[in-house]
């Protein structure tokens, strides 16, 4: 590809991950400011506040699915296009909002960026670089966890230490805008990997009914949640455990960045398969020592679960853009869509379950523990979903042994591996 310039064209997509992960701390870091700011019935703060979120979830999964098979359609650099403009138009309804109203309108147009943002740039990074895709899909992952620190820490200085307007913090999102818009417009985009490659849009839809690709789909609800429902909710689930749960959640973040940037060693070594094994059995291993844990030993439980969510995201997407790869631009926007609404899902089950245990503590005498009761029981409940992971990893992998190389050249003289299950 002599007139694209990939290295630039991969910083742009990272600097727009940012945007993506800043609007997700900030949203956050806000929630009581907003409830208090635009919430007049006191008893219905938290589900105003959580009506004004859902389309950040929601929004990302809708422009997610449509926007896949449009990348191929009618180009990746449009679809960017539209991701800017839900961007700049939802900061600027967040700044002159005056009710929850426009706040989410303001949050359904940056939900529709953030989901244009990932349709475009996960088959942008596989075109980009097709010798080495989940190291690349990881390195370009590692700033949503990136993100989400760098949004924490701006939340905790300009809020909670300077005391700014809130206005002030979400404004600071025009300069990641304004650099990665400034950089995609002025780029020459490649065409995606399926249409260099010769694949048809019928095939793209008909591979993305294969058995395997299905079976991925329904891991990734479970990843998904695994990763982000636990993020939603760590600083309730740790209440009880005598530490800061921001701090924590800062910690997870900036370990998963820190991983996601040095995945290639760790492909080289294991295939995506093997991965997404050993991700499933740590997060099982995080999970239950975080239950346990308490006061400084929860980072160290925390360690132990980051390591094991790091590469869960962009391994789920390397896995089919390596051994699907006719299901193109489509597959991957499906994968992100689901692990996205599979979110959207999780976390007010996960309240529901923390709050039933809870009571139930209470009820039973126990209200000085109750917190520490809550939030042990409902990381023991999340602990179903990676182990399933795991055993039906296991069973591809065992089906998969006679394992290829990937890409559309080997899929053409490979028999489908799942007719072996």
């Amino acid at each position: 590809m002599p007139t694209i310039n990939r290295k630039q064209l991969f910083l742009a997509s990272r600097i727009a991950l940012i945007f993506t992960a800043m609007t997700f701390a900030f949203r956050a870091s806000l929630e009581g400011v907003w409830g208090t700011e635009f919430v007049s019935d006191a008893t219905k703060v938290k589900e105003t506040i959580g009506w004004v979120f859902s389309p950040a979830f929601w929004g990302f999964t809708l422009a997610m699915v449509f926007g896949g098979p449009l990348a191929d359609v009618i180009g990746m650099k449009r679809l960017l296009g539209f991701a800017i403009i839900g961007h700049v138009a939802g900061v600027i309804i967040y700044l002159v909002a005056k009710d929850t109203t426009m706040l989410f309108i303001g949050t359904v147009c940056i939900g529709v960026g953030n989901g244009m943002v990932e349709a475009a740039c996960n088959p942008l990074t596989v075109t980009l670089y097709p010798e080495n895709k989940t190291t690349m899909l990881s390195r370009f992952h590692m700033w949503f966890p990136g993100g989400i620190v760098i949004g924490v820490l701006l939340s905790y200085l300009m809020i909670d230490t300077l005391h700014l307007n809130w206005r002030f913090l979400i404004a600071t999102l025009f300069i990641p805008a304004i650099i990665y818009s400034f950089l995609f417009l002025k780029l020459k985009f490649p065409k995606t990997e399926r249409v260099t490659s010769g694949v048809s849009t019928g095939k793209m839809f008909m591979s993305c009914l294969k058995p395997l690709f299905l079976i991925m789909l329904v891991c990734m609800f479970m990843t998904g949640a695994t990763e982000l429902g636990t993020n939603t909710w760590i600083v309730a689930l740790l209440s009880g455990a005598n530490v800061s749960g921001i701090l924590v959640l800062v910690f997870i973040n900036g370990l998963m960045a820190v991983g996601r940037s040095f995945a290639g060693p760790v492909v080289h070594k294991l295939n995506p398969n093997g991965m997404l094994i050993i991700s499933s059995a740590l997060a099982i291993a995080g999970l239950f020592l975080m239950s346990q844990a308490s006061g400084y030993w929860a980072f160290g439980a925390a360690f132990v679960f980051a390591a094991g969510v790091c590469f869960f995201w962009p391994t789920m997407l390397g896995f089919v853009s390596e051994y699907l790869p006719e299901t193109g631009a489509l597959g991957l926007s499906l994968m992100g869509g689901a692990g996205m609404f599979s979110t959207s899902l999780v976390v007010p089950i996960m309240g529901g379950w923390f709050d039933k245990f809870k009571a139930a503590a209470i009820s039973a005498g126990n209200a000085v523990n109750a917190d520490s009761v809550a939030g042990s029981n409902t990381l023991m409940k999340v602990i179903i979903m990676p182990a399933i992971l795991v055993v039906v990893f296991s069973l591809i992998y065992i089906a998969r042994r006679k394992q290829y190389k990937g890409g559309y050249a080997a899929s053409k003289v490979v028999l489908d591996p799942v007719s072996e299950l």
